[in-house]
């Protein structure tokens, strides 16, 4: 089973949008941390290492976060990044368990070249599956090598890691394969007018 990677935490203790600026400033990124029934947490991550692990694993990470000595593992549930300054904003965590099923978005990536003369067309970026909270994956590769035209992947179709199941619905379509249509030719009278505009 996969080894979380640990996240040193401190408590929040203050509230609004000047003590979250102060935070980030600081170089701490505002969080909060709740499920199995218990109160939410405010908490303050480490900029940097909260970065790094996004960039290794994927935003769908596990920590093991220490809070004041205390020992749990969450799974990141929503990043908010600033859409001009691209900084983390706020993280809300989900409280997890050892050997715990999640439910979470995955990316899809689609390798492979189809056939001459067809296009590749992406209908969905992720998938939605069920896996175990330490063993979630980064994304789902999806072929469309030597794929003719008209095909149609769906979810059902793909072949999900051991261990996940599919959640999204499985007639959902995620990759289709078409037929590049030919430029059009201009009719005559249209031939005409531009060769006309041309010696003008």
């Amino acid at each position: 089973m996969a080894t979380a990677p640990q996240l040193a935490t401190t408590a929040r203790t203050e509230k609004g949008k000047g003590s979250a600026r102060r935070a980030r400033a600081a170089g701490q990124v505002p969080a909060v941390l709740y499920g199995h029934g218990t109160d939410p947490k405010h908490l303050l991550l480490p900029n940097r290492e909260l970065s790094a692990i996004f960039r290794a694993g994927g935003i769908n990470a596990v920590v093991e976060l220490d809070i004041e000595g205390e020992k749990q593992l969450a799974l990141t549930k929503q990043v908010d990044v600033h859409p001009l300054r691209n900084y983390i904003e706020h993280v809300d965590l989900l409280i997890v368990k050892r050997g715990e099923k999640v439910v979470v978005e995955v990316n899809i990536l689609v390798e492979g070249t189809s056939q001459s003369g067809t296009l590749v067309v992406s209908e969905a970026s992720t998938v939605e599956i069920e896996a175990d909270a330490l063993n979630i994956p980064e994304h789902i590769v999806i072929s469309v090598e030597g794929l003719e035209a008209p095909t149609n992947i769906t979810a059902g179709s793909i072949t999900l890691p051991e261990g996940s199941t599919l959640v999204t619905d499985p007639e959902a379509l995620l990759v289709s394969v078409e037929a590049q249509k030919a430029a059009a030719e201009p009719a005559e009278g249209e031939e005409a007018e531009a060769e006309e505009a041309a010696a003008e």
